[in-house]
């Protein structure tokens, strides 16, 4: 990997003199993505699926070329992939849909302390409203998920298992392929957050057989404000929309109405077209580079930075195996937040706060954490500087002591 090449091809680095470690919260966007959409903007700039003249022809074309593009991406369907605004609005759609639909009393929903907030909370609401039961799976010592912890939770009364695929603040992989096979052996879907996972790893829906995974464009270099929503086509069928309005109907009478097939039933009024298009030159780009040199990149600086934080006295870090290019740490009497001001000071970006994830933090017994995450745009001398920032911080707050 050219990675000198690489940082030139995102304009936020040429113009910002930064390291740039916050993307797992979102990642910069590079000139192709860039351009995709202002292409859209400039030479096109119409509505979808409506007008009969070229311009409307051929932007309806290149959204619907991104969908094609998603589903060769990780392997499914056309009509299996849902645009969504995001993950989280996927992750909700799957609750506010399959869930209060075939939820009932009693019935049992599994989820986990390491999951993001957009993973939790919808399940939460869904056992709430239709008296079922969330049972979390017990953490490891370690603090993953494993195989053995969940069959101790899964039961024939299991319908629903919403996970992670990659912890956001620790960068475990989940044992998603084998938890699906046992869930399904009792009859439950499983939901999966791939918002951490589909930018690093390559994600096969058909080999996984996960039932819904949701992922977010502004993860994988992709522009904000789009998501992806896979799901089996018999499920998302079957299941209602939660929105409604244009677009998105067959037939509208006065008292009744009757919706397309999915997935256009669950994209209602303009959909999200610049941020298609945006997410499909995402994707180029992504497969340009390749998943196995992104990954072997990025194991490299985790354990490099890792190494170097190890000659620090007073940083603890919370993942010492994490699985992808995620650290969560922290410094001894220097609070996240302050700790983060002066990397900002030193130019380096990364993200400081509970994460989206306070159950975690609690499990970690700790009120914020400091998060470097690296992609295919870092190298050694972001680390380095990281590491650098945070002697400063040490040293500037033992100042106060």
């Amino acid at each position: 990997m050219d990675i000198k090449k690489i940082k030139n091809d995102f304009p936020v680095l040429v113009e910002n003199d930064i390291s740039y470690l916050d993307s797992a919260a979102s990642t910069i966007k590079p000139r192709n993505v860039i351009d995709a959409i202002n292409y859209y903007y400039e030479k096109l700039g119409v509505n979808v699926h409506r007008g009969v003249y070229k311009l409307s022809y051929d932007a309806t074309e290149r959204y619907e070329l991104s969908r094609q593009r998603v589903a060769d991406f990780i392997n499914c369907k056309f009509d299996e992939v849902v645009f969504t605004r995001g993950a989280s609005n996927a992750l909700n759609l799957v609750a506010n849909s399959y869930g209060m639909a075939n939820i009932e009393e009693g019935d049992e929903i599994i989820v986990s302390e390491l999951e993001h907030h957009s993973s939790m909370l919808p399940w939460q609401h869904v056992a709430k409203e239709k008296n079922a039961n969330l049972v979390y799976v017990p953490l490891s010592d370690e603090g993953r998920i494993t195989v053995e912890n969940f069959k101790k939770v899964l039961t024939e009364k299991t319908k629903v298992v919403a996970l992670t695929y990659v912890s956001n603040v620790m960068g475990y992989i989940t044992p998603i392929e084998e938890i699906i096979e046992l869930a399904h052996e009792v009859g439950a879907i499983v939901t999966v957050d791939g918002a951490q996972a589909v930018p690093h790893m390559k994600v096969d829906v058909k080999a996984l057989n996960c039932d819904f995974l949701s992922f977010s464009g502004h993860k994988m270099v992709g522009p904000t404000g789009i998501g992806v929503l896979y799901g089996k086509f018999e499920l998302l069928q079957d299941m209602n929309p939660v929105e409604f309005g244009g677009d998105m109907i067959d037939y509208v009478y006065l008292h009744d109405a009757t919706w397309k097939d999915a997935p256009y039933k669950f994209e209602t009024g303009t959909p999200l077209i610049a941020g298609a298009i945006g997410l499909h030159a995402a994707i180029d780009y992504i497969e340009s580079i390749g998943y196995d040199q992104i990954i072997q990149h990025e194991h490299k600086l985790k354990n490099y930075a890792i190494e170097q934080f190890h000659k620090i006295d007073g940083v603890t870090v919370f993942n010492e195996t994490s699985d992808t290019g995620i650290i969560s740490f922290n410094i001894d009497n220097v609070h996240p937040h302050d700790a983060a001001s002066v990397f900002d000071q030193e130019g380096v970006c990364i993200r400081a706060g509970h994460h989206c994830a306070q159950p975690l933090m609690k499990y970690l017994n700790q009120i914020a954490t400091l998060r470097a995450s690296f992609y295919f745009y870092n190298d050694k001398k972001d680390v380095d500087r990281l590491v650098n920032a945070v002697k400063k911080a040490k040293e500037f707050f033992a100042f106060f002591e």
